[in-house]
Order: C-alpha cells, then sequence, then structure tokens
C-alpha cells in the first residue's frame, strides 16, 4: 500500500499533537495539585467527589448554625444570670422588710430602691440579641416582650421556641418564651414586685407580713423557674459543644475523601511528565527525520 506524503504527514502531526496534549494536562495536574481536571478525567470519581463537595458544604453551614445558636443562647445565659442575681437581692430586701424596727420612711426607701429593680427586670427581659431580635418575645422577634402596667407587665409575645438546624437531624431552640421564664412556675415576677412596693409604700404595718411571705414564696419560685430554663440552656450548650466536635471530625473525614479522590500523587506525576517529555522529544526527532525522506536521496 503507498503512503502519500499528505497521509504521512497528517499522522505525524496527530501522534505530535497527543503527545503534546498528555504533557500539557500533566503539567496542568501539577500545577494544580489535582488529578482529576475535568470529569471525563475520572467520571465516577468526580461524581463521588461532587457528593462529597456538598456533604462537605452542608456540615460547614450546620457549622456556622451551631455558632449562631451558641451566641443566641449564651445572651439568653447571660441575661438569666442577670435576673437570678436580681431575685436574690430581691429576697433580701423582703427579708430586711420584715424588721419590725423600721418606719414607714424606711420602708418607703427600700421601695424606691424595688421600684429601680422593676425597670432593672423589665430591661433585662426586653433584652435583645446581636442581631437585635428580641430574646423573650417567642418567634414574634421585632415585638417588645413586655409592657409596663399598673399591677405589673403585659406579655405582648408568643409562646414560640426559635429552632436551628444544627445537624443533619438535629434541631436545638435558641430561645424560650418570655411568659414561661418571668411569669411561668406559679407566679409572676413583675406582678409580685408590684405589689410589694405597694405594700411598703402604704403606712403602717397592716398586711405586711402576710405580703412578705407571699413575696418571698414568689420569689422562691422565680428562682426556682429561672434556675429550670437556666439548666435547659446548659444542657443545650454542651450539646452544641458535642456536635461541634462531631462536625470538626466530618469534616476532616470529608476533606481526607476528597483528598484520596481529587489530590495528585507528586512522584507518579513527575515520573510520568518526564517520560511524556522524552517521548514527545523522541516523536519530534523521528517526524523531522522520516518527514525528510526521499527517493530521490538515493537516485
Amino acid at each position: 500500500m503507498r503512503i502519500s506524503t499528505h497521509t504521512l504527514f497528517e499522522s505525524g502531526a496527530a501522534r505530535l499533537g497527543e503527545l503534546q496534549s498528555g504533557l500539557v494536562k500533566t503539567q496542568q495536574q501539577i500545577a494544580t495539585g489535582r488529578r482529576v481536571l475535568t470529569p471525563s478525567d475520572d467520571p465516577v470519581g468526580a461524581a463521588r467527589a461532587l457528593e462529597v463537595t456538598q456533604s462537605q458544604s452542608l456540615n460547614t453551614q450546620y457549622g456556622s448554625n451551631r455558632g449562631y445558636a451558641k451566641d443566641s443562647l449564651g445572651a439568653v445565659e447571660g441575661t438569666l444570670s442577670s435576673v437570678t442575681a436580681l431575685l436574690q437581692d430581691v429576697k433580701t430586701t423582703v427579708v430586711a422588710a420584715g424588721n419590725a424596727a423600721l418606719s414607714d420612711t424606711e420602708r418607703g426607701f427600700m421601695a424606691t430602691e424595688l421600684r429601680g429593680r422593676f425597670d432593672q427586670l423589665l430591661g433585662l427581659a426586653n433584652t435583645r440579641d446581636a442581631q437585635g431580635n428580641y430574646l423573650f418575645s417567642g418567634f414574634q422577634t421585632t415585638t417588645t416582650p413586655f409592657v409596663q402596667t399598673a399591677t405589673g407587665a403585659q406579655y405582648q409575645g408568643d409562646q414560640g421556641q426559635r429552632l436551628m438546624q444544627v445537624d443533619s437531624t438535629r434541631q436545638i431552640a435558641v430561645s424560650n418564651s418570655g411568659q414561661a421564664v418571668f411569669q411561668g412556675g406559679g407566679q409572676d415576677m413583675f406582678t409580685t414586685l408590684t405589689d410589694l412596693i405597694t405594700q411598703l409604700e402604704t403606712p403602717g404595718t397592716v398586711g405586711l407580713s402576710t405580703a412578705l411571705a407571699t413575696a418571698n414564696d414568689n420569689m422562691d419560685l422565680a428562682l426556682d423557674s429561672v434556675l429550670t430554663v437556666r439548666a435547659s440552656v446548659g444542657s443545650r450548650l454542651q450539646e452544641l459543644d458535642a456536635l461541634d466536635y462531631a462536625g470538626e471530625d466530618r469534616n476532616l473525614q470529608y476533606s481526607q475523601i476528597l483528598s484520596d479522590l481529587q489530590d495528585l500523587d507528586y512522584t507518579k506525576a513527575l515520573t510520568q511528565l518526564s517520560q511524556q517529555q522524552i517521548t514527545l522529544e523522541a516523536a519530534q526527532q523521528s517526524f523531522v527525520k522520516a518527514s525528510g525522506l526521499s527517493l530521490f536521496n538515493y537516485i
């Protein structure tokens, strides 16, 4: 079979093109550190890498959600810590107000102090988080939870608890209803303080002992209610820490899988690059020699 000069050149150029493309691809792999540059390089591996990448992305998002949940619960815990200290101070005042030697004026001073405590408690109940949302208004994050009334304070939120997806199978509450915290456990902190202030501002001691005993009992109930919520918040924070550790381990696993699927074996790649360079150079030299052959050289 006769092979024309045109066919010889075409086949030679095609072969050189293939070798050149292989060399360039290896160079790109070395430059990027990736074995798989396009899905066609390893269709199965590329599909698996996409799945793992998506899972890792979700895992990262859950980690961000846990950070937000920790911030929100940390704000709740910090606020309730202040509420606990305030209620303990009020109990101290209640006990002190039972001193029979106190005058009406002195009890009036205590009432003035408790008015300040009332305002402080109202401010704590209306605390906002870093995003400007009210902590204790349930789902009504832009609604002021409590407004002062003549008999105490009225709750304007709802009973909802905002949930955050913190893992693939776990949602966690990042808020608590203000009504459950400040008006739960069979008492109402604001009403208790208002009634106590009214009693201390009333001249004489008629009904004082009963009022103080009721206030003391209600403060105990209020403290129990707050401490119960704080225990729940602490439990949720511990769970978030545990989920963080699990999420970090999972992220390392995903990274290792992606590395196995995509990363380049540099030793193997550099050896292959050297072989490709030698093969290409040899092919180029052979092509030059073959293309220069002619029967006229032998006449």
